[in-house]
């Protein structure tokens, strides 16, 4: 199959389209002159079921939808566009709301950079002790986007968001002078849209460096979702094959990092096909997803999707909160909701699927996993802990929050058994501003 992508400029010619209504139409177009909008053919084609639009989930996954902005600054791009704004008035209109949806949650730009004799590196971040992401320039986009991703600021044309390195020497260096660094993680974007000459350029210098304190190569995917063929058919499909072949044969472990958020994506022939090519390199790949309204968010949906992963070879790896960013209000559903659907989900599926880790917001403090709902002390509170802290000694640390059927974020919580902050909240303190620990966002006003 060839790719073909549609974005805003081509959209109405996708064919399948004709039969949608004019006000779905327009919504794509003012959502989108805001938020990223791509997909391609064969999300169309294989994923989407037309006869349920724009109900159906993947149609909601991948098209942008009236509800994705606020009321106000839809009618605010409405009013732009309809009025017969040229492009740079759109692009400008947009930007001051696009400013307004926390572009950069948990940090991202103000405190995980890392540095090397005193110069930021900006193509990459270093939250978590043992990981080091890094954002290859020429992986700053997608074969689709999410609707709901965090990382919209990558796609939407703004640089001074945007996280991009074309500086394998100083990846190489950086990991090399940090021992306590065992895996780095190519993301984007999506590294697998790159041709594998580009992919190699970044990995090959880490192998041919043979750096002891680095373990694990880990890829950020979702590939195996939107294009299957990148690993089937693609021009440099077999190269792509071969490099995964080759972390292995260096002694290091691939983790392939697959991102999927509903069980269609895993029913056609053509990633089945792709998931045994990835595996057979000695590559492990492991599944994540945020729990998402109206499109997973339910026990039924997301047992299906887990066992279905674990007959295809994966391991399920992490379920995920929405993060505050972008169209977090459409999306996110209350914590203790997510909590109870992990929960439902673990009652309804075997061990072997029972890898999956979560509801896990990640936040300021680190990855955040909610434990559930419990009665101590004549209160009624929820339990959580850390899975990963910006402290390395913060994690697997409990603590206790009131109970509050709505809150959607940690920044809704207040400290159970009238304590005044969490453990972390010093810490944290001495680390960012106290604005940033209390609100962590932006207000949508």
């Amino acid at each position: 199959m060839k790719y073909n992508s549609f974005m805003l400029h081509n959209f109405k010619n996708i064919p399948l389209l004709q039969s949608v209504s004019s006000e779905i139409i327009e919504a794509i177009e003012i959502v989108g002159s805001v938020l990223p909008f791509k997909t391609n053919n064969y999300v169309i084609d294989n994923l989407i079921d037309w006869g349920k639009v724009p109900d159906d989930p993947m149609f909601k996954l991948t098209f942008p939808q009236k509800e994705m902005l606020i009321p106000e600054h839809y009618q605010e791009m409405k009013l732009v566009i309809n009025n017969g704004a040229d492009k740079a008035a759109i692009k400008d209109a947009a930007n001051k709301i696009r400013l307004k949806l926390n572009p950069h949650p948990a940090g991202q730009l103000e405190h995980n950079v890392p540095m090397i004799e005193g110069e930021r590196l900006y193509g990459m971040q270093h939250k978590y002790r043992q990981t080091v992401l890094f954002f290859p320039s020429q992986g700053q986009t997608c074969h689709a986007y999410c609707t709901f991703c965090f990382r919209w600021p990558q796609f939407v044309g703004m640089d001074d968001l945007k996280f991009a390195s074309k500086e394998a020497e100083h990846l190489v260096e950086y990991v090399k002078t940090h021992k306590e660094v065992t895996d780095v993680l190519f993301t984007g974007g999506d590294p697998l849209i790159m041709k594998t000459k580009h992919l190699e350029a970044y990995i090959r210098p880490l192998l041919d460096a043979n750096i002891p304190n680095l373990q694990n190569i880990r890829i950020g995917s979702k590939a195996l979702g939107y294009w299957p063929y990148r690993f089937l058919t693609d021009s440099d499909a077999e190269d792509l094959l071969i490099l995964f072949e080759d972390v292995k044969r260096a002694g290091k472990h691939l983790a392939f990092m697959a991102h999927f958020n509903h069980p269609v994506e895993l029913s056609t022939n053509a990633v089945a096909e792709a998931i045994q090519c990835i595996l057979k390199t000695g590559a492990v790949i492991r599944t994540q997803s945020p729990v998402l309204k109206h499109i997973n968010d339910s026990a039924e949906v997301w047992a299906d999707m887990l066992k279905k992963q674990v007959a295809l070879g994966c391991v399920p790896y992490y379920m995920f909160v929405a993060r505050n960013t972008g169209a977090q209000h459409y999306f996110s559903v209350p914590l203790v909701e997510a909590w109870r659907i992990f929960r439902e989900t673990y009652q309804s599926v075997s061990g072997v699927c029972r890898t999956l880790r979560g509801p896990s917001m990640s936040c300021l403090p680190g990855k955040v996993q909610i434990l559930g709902v419990a009665d101590v002390k004549n209160e009624k509170v929820m339990a959580f802990r850390m899975i990963q802290g910006r402290n390395p000694d913060w994690a697997a640390r409990p603590f206790f929050a009131k109970f509050d059927e709505e809150a959607i974020w940690y920044t809704d919580l207040k400290p159970a058994f009238d304590e005044e902050k969490f453990f972390f909240t010093d810490e944290l303190n001495e680390i960012l501003t106290p604005e940033e620990v209390e609100s962590d966002f932006e207000t949508l006003d």
